[in-house]
């Protein structure tokens, strides 16, 4: 009975053998490194076009709001309308004016504020600071030669030999500036009408815009001032 019982234990069928667990290949670490890779790449682009578009308005708005808060709080873009200050600055150049805490200063060029200038059909002025409040000023047209407290100016910036205006209202040659006031001139000074004029005089601090920084347009005049 013994034998019988033997006989009926399931044998492999011959020329086939069993093989254990352990003889299985294992997975390579590095063929699964890179399919997780290039699932993530997929995953990348497959979200790419939403998330550039996203940055890139990102981008624009934090662009937007730096240039607010620049040209409202620290500068602005103002355009030279006119010959007056040819060849410093010819007409139409775009310059760059820095406001934030700026004090006129002798030599500088600034831009005025339009409220001064009613009879100028409201145009903001560029013009050079040639005296500051407490300063006085003198003119000797015979010698073409401006003097700040007696002292001549050196003024290689201007264009041409300065003449006496055939305008009645720009017949004056000494003022006195007042505190807190400068006496401005353009330096094209045959085409300039500028603090000599009656009507227009010494300006207050108050409606000076800042002082003119760069040119910026056309691209062949770019450069500092």
């Amino acid at each position: 009975m013994a034998d019988e019982e033997k006989n009926l234990t399931p044998q492999a069928p011959e020329g086939l053998t069993s093989q254990p667990n352990e003889d299985l290949p294992s997975p390579d670490p590095e063929v699964e490194e890179s399919a997780r890779e290039e699932a993530e790449v997929e995953d990348a682009q497959s979200r790419r076009p939403g998330r550039e578009l996203f940055e890139w308005l990102q981008m624009l708005m934090v662009c937007v709001l730096a240039a607010v808060v620049l040209f409202n709080c620290f500068a602005r873009l103002t355009r030279v309308d006119g010959h007056s200050m040819d060849d410093t600055l010819q007409d139409g150049e775009l310059t760059l004016v820095w406001s934030l805490g700026y004090e006129p200063q002798q030599g500088d060029i600034v831009v005025v504020n339009k409220k001064s200038t009613d009879f100028f059909n409201h145009r903001a002025l560029v013009k050079r600071v040639i005296a500051v409040g407490g300063q006085t000023v003198d003119i000797d047209y015979a010698t073409s030669t401006v003097y700040v407290d007696g002292v001549p100016l050196d003024e290689p910036y201007i264009k041409e030999e300065m003449f006496r205006p055939g305008d009645p209202m720009m017949q004056q040659t000494h003022w006195e500036v007042a505190e807190d006031c400068i006496f401005v001139m353009g330096d094209n000074r045959n085409r300039s009408t500028d603090s000599r004029h009656a009507e227009l005089g010494t300006i207050h601090e108050d409606f000076v815009l800042g002082k003119v920084l760069f040119a910026l347009w056309p691209l062949d005049r770019m450069g500092a001032v």
